[in-house]
């Protein structure tokens, strides 16, 4: 379970009154079992005797040992560590142990920042642990831990306080500063605080930054430099369209799951839902920020249920709020109890084929990518990188409850083998056997494959065939319920069978649509913005960058494609050919919404004028979906209609003679629209 603790915010003048006492209180524990702390950090201090504060300098010793173990520790799997209760133990001990003795410690030699480290380091244990979970109460907590670090200037104010302190100031090495502030900024991405606390820390990451100039190494400042500019892209990359709406599954935007209509009774279905999915994506010079790419961020939020607790409701920790005395209870019912768990997600960035195959751990080392410097600094912002995490799918298939499915997405370029895309499954096997023999002692050279691939990492150098999966790679899982979700230019040679749900992007894109050529490695992937922000991609598909948009227009076209998506998931639970994989789909709210819109990206992309029909501009799934949600039914021309006609843009698409607007009202009909 998540900890219950919350800080608390004083009023100036208590502030004033015991600078050193007040500015440091932490809220108590909420009422609830946590497997990782003995005691709440907020009781009232104990009695110092016996106590001494070498004490205290040789626990925290210990604590950055607990801490570089957990640090090493992989973040998936469903059994618990032990050393993340340790290391909150410990931390929970120095926390309390500053707050009893803060006065002998400071006398003693203790700085603020380094007050804020520990704080900071319950936050990233939180974040760990959200990691292993994808429980977003945590995330939340280590937000709270975060915001308090920097509303109270911890890294910033041993100069300042000078005159409380019997010791010299100290200066702060600024990457240590940079590392809080990058590691926080990740987290306000991922709980999308992007109205005001992810530019306040962009901006005061580059301040530091230019200030650090002189005091930097050459190397260490051009490192940091290219972070600096990894957050610009990526905050660029869909800046436009902030706060439209979340990318988590909302109720106050989507269905809540007890009303979602269902198949028939006497359907026969298993009952399925989504408990694992895992994550990966790889270009040359895609968005990203450290190792968390703008395709991964969006699925990976677009997997999770929206928190509906006070903290949410709040916007999050408001330090600058003083009508109350504290915010004990800010954080109280963090999420509802009526949500369904997260599904576990893995998280992969430039893995070999070895580690996103086989069950494998190592204790240290890097990814097929370089790592130093600032990237080093980094490491453990990443959800699950090469490097001293392992990479499982044959762990996670391993692990997966009886009544659980798990979900592959992979975005890479691939290579499309001389065969082409829809070689035979017994065929394709084969001829991977054959090549792959072990008796052959030649080297396999890549260039010479004719067979269909992904690339999840460099192409060049020497093994770069590690780098490269093939669809036979992933048939030994799909005895274990799957959803495959590829974006790829070779998404078409995974298409073997229909026992596996997949989704399976366009292979090529008009060179006139919005996503073409390197801007949709600025804005993200065509296909992955379909099925996390639909709505967004339209406006991309359109030529619509979001910058000068009409709010209400797309607020309107807002409900008009929820409407359409509830419309659309009627028609598939009474279809009498509606395939059993798809039956378990629909059973599982987060993966119901992926398939509605990826109807709805079907139909958009199939009616757009200048994609003219052509397969390889479309996507495809198997097994096939009842020709009732086909980009050709009335149901789905309508809805692609009105949505394009609230945007002024219904001349770009070419519909049946018969297609109207119901329930529309005329005036939203566009005059000149072409037939």
């Amino acid at each position: 379970m998540a900890l219950g603790l919350a800080w608390t915010v004083q009023t100036e003048e208590r502030r004033k009154e015991n600078p050193e006492e007040e500015e440091e209180k932490v809220g108590r524990r909420k009422g609830r079992n946590s497997p990782f702390m003995a005691s709440s950090p907020h009781q009232a201090p104990q009695s110092g005797a016996g106590w001494s504060a070498d004490q205290f300098w040789s626990l925290l010793e210990k604590a950055e040992r607990r801490f570089g173990r957990v640090r090493e520790l992989p973040v998936f799997g469903r059994r618990e560590p032990e050393e993340y209760g340790k290391a909150f133990c410990i931390y929970t001990k120095l926390w309390r142990m500053q707050q009893e003795h803060r006065h002998r410690l400071v006398d003693a030699g203790l700085r603020r920042w380094q007050v804020g480290e520990i704080a900071a380091r319950i936050a990233h244990l939180y974040y760990s642990q959200y990691q292993r979970t994808s429980d977003t109460a945590l995330l939340s907590e280590a937000f709270v831990f975060y915001h308090a670090v920097l509303d109270r200037a911890y890294f910033l104010a041993d100069a300042a306080d000078h005159h409380h302190h019997p010791h010299p100031p100290i200066e702060i090495a600024p990457t240590k500063h940079l590392r809080f502030l990058a590691r926080f900024l990740l987290v306000a991405l991922l709980l999308a605080r992007r109205a005001d606390t992810v530019p306040r820390l962009a901006a005061q990451i580059r301040t530091l930054l230019d200030d650090s100039n002189k005091t930097l190494q050459e190397a260490e400042y051009k490192e940091w430099k290219h972070v600096v500019q990894e957050i610009a892209r990526f905050l660029r990359a869909d800046s436009p369209f902030i706060n439209m709406r979340p990318l988590r599954y909302s109720y106050a935007f989507d269905p809540p799951p007890d009303t979602l209509p269902t198949v028939p009774p006497t359907v026969k279905k298993r009952g399925l839902v989504l408990s694992d999915a895992m994550l990966c994506s790889y270009y040359q010079n895609e968005v990203k920020f450290t190792d968390l790419t703008i395709d991964v961020f969006r699925m990976l939020q677009c997997l999770e249920w929206e928190p509906c607790g006070s903290f949410a409701l709040n916007n999050g920790y408001n330090t600058h709020d003083e009508s109350r005395q504290n915010h004990l209870n800010l954080l109280k019912d963090l999420r509802d109890a009526a949500l369904p768990p997260n599904p576990l997600k893995t998280v992969l960035y430039r893995p070999s084929v070895t580690h996103f195959l086989t069950r494998r751990r190592k204790a240290n080392g890097g990814g097929t990518g370089r790592a130093n410097g600032a990237q080093r600094h980094l490491n453990h912002l990443r959800l699950l990188a090469g490097g001293h995490l392992s990479s499982v799918l044959a762990t996670k298939c391993e692990e997966l409850p009886s009544n659980g499915m798990m979900l592959i997405y992979l975005s890479a370029a691939g290579e499309v083998g001389s065969s082409g895309f829809c070689t035979d499954t017994k065929e394709m096997v084969v001829n991977s056997f054959n090549k792959f023999d072990i008796s052959n002692t030649s080297t396999i050279d890549v260039k010479e494959d004719n067979g269909s691939c992904l690339w999840l990492g460099c192409r060049e150098g020497e093994g770069k065939g590690s780098n490269c999966i093939y669809p036979c790679d992933l048939i030994p899982f799909t005895r274990r319920p799957l959803f495959l979700v590829i974006d790829s230019n070779a998404s078409y040679s995974f298409k073997a069978g229909e026992t596996t749900a997949m989704f399976l992007s366009p292979s090529c894109r008009p060179s006139s649509l919005g996503f073409s050529g390197d801007s949709a490695r600025q804005i993200g992937s065509q296909f992955t913005m379909f099925l996390t922000a639909p709505l967004q991609a339209f406006c991309h598909l359109i030529g619509n960058s979001g910058v000068d948009i009409d709010r209400d227009a797309y607020n309107k076209a807002e409900e008009v494609l929820s409407l359409s998506l509830n419309e659309w998931g009627t028609t598939l639970v009474a279809s009498s050919s509606l395939h059993p994989v798809w039956v378990e789909v629909l059973g599982d709210p987060l993966l119901r919404r992926l398939l509605l819109r990826f109807i709805f990206c079907r139909a958009a992309l199939s009616l757009l004028k200048v994609a003219c029909h052509k397969v390889e501009f479309l996507p495809s799934c198997a097994p096939p979906l009842p020709e009732s949600v086909d980009a050709e039914s009335m149901l789905s021309q309508c809805c692609v209609l009105r949505v394009a006609s609230l945007f002024g843009a219904a001349n770009q698409f070419s519909f049946a003679e018969a297609t109207t607007w119901p329930e529309a009202d005329t005036e939203e009909a566009n005059p000149s629209i072409s037939m």
